[in-house]
């Protein structure tokens, strides 16, 4: 397979999870533009003139799932600045109890492109840490 793909639980509700994965300012990026509230918006991310986004949200399931599709992408790292568009990020949300499992998963985010071990490292940081974070306290670490 060619994903970046982790996965955590937390104590929180099925709810609770799905209203925090869609606070990307609040885990992800503090420089985030547009809506992510229904399927068809569009949104920018932003980290200075490092790494740019935008996306459309092309799936949502309330307390489920999540799913973005890449519409441009630059990094200031890279060479080839399409090696994200058309890949899509993606966060499934299952209830196991008394606590719920998130999938997150980065379709298309190819071990062989040169940002993969850089961008598999930022989404690790962030899964295990922001929006962990987030999800357990209220309170992320987003980029700024």
């Amino acid at each position: 397979m060619n994903d970046y793909t982790t996965s955590f639980v937390a104590d929180q509700s099925p709810e609770e999870v799905f209203k925090s994965i869609n606070d990307v300012r609040g885990w992800w990026g503090e420089d985030v533009k547009g809506n992510n509230d229904k399927v068809g918006d569009e949104f920018t991310y932003r980290v200075q003139d490092i790494h740019y986004s935008k996306l459309r949200v092309i799936e949502l399931v309330p307390d489920e799932k999540v799913t973005w599709l890449v519409l441009d992408n630059r990094m200031k790292f890279v060479e080839d600045q399409t090696e994200w568009v058309g890949t899509k990020i993606s966060f499934e949300i299952v209830s196991r109890g008394d606590e719920t499992e998130v999938r997150f998963a980065h379709l298309g985010l190819d071990p062989e492109y040169e940002c993969f071990d850089v961008c598999s490292n930022a989404w690790g940081s962030l899964m295990h840490g922001s929006l962990t974070k987030l999800i357990t306290t209220g309170m992320g670490t987003p980029y700024k």
